[in-house]
């Protein structure tokens, strides 16, 4: 991205430190709300799965969006297939 090639490293990570930061606060209280120890719905496992699927989803998106020389591939599809299917095994009864 070439508005980032001119800032100095620590600009860049504390840009990333940011953007975790963000992440973070939306994290932890989704945890706690949603996990069955505190009255939610979810086990720690299934919490777990749905957090990465949610982030491995977001980072497709942003890496597609925002870097152009990346590309979407077949083995890509598959990998988000099996993601979908971990996602229907973790909350199988």
């Amino acid at each position: 991205m070439k508005w980032s090639a001119s800032l100095p490293l620590i600009s860049i990570i504390l840009i990333s430190w940011g953007i975790a930061l963000f992440e973070y606060t939306l994290q932890v209280p989704a945890n706690r709300i949603g996990f069955k120890g505190y009255g939610g719905p979810f086990s720690l496992v299934q919490l777990k799965v749905i957090q990465e699927v949610i982030t491995l989803v977001v980072f497709v998106a942003f890496s597609l969006i925002f870097f152009k020389n990346e590309s979407f591939r077949t083995n890509h599809l598959i990998a988000f297939v099996f993601l979908v299917l971990a996602v229907y095994f973790v909350f199988k009864k």
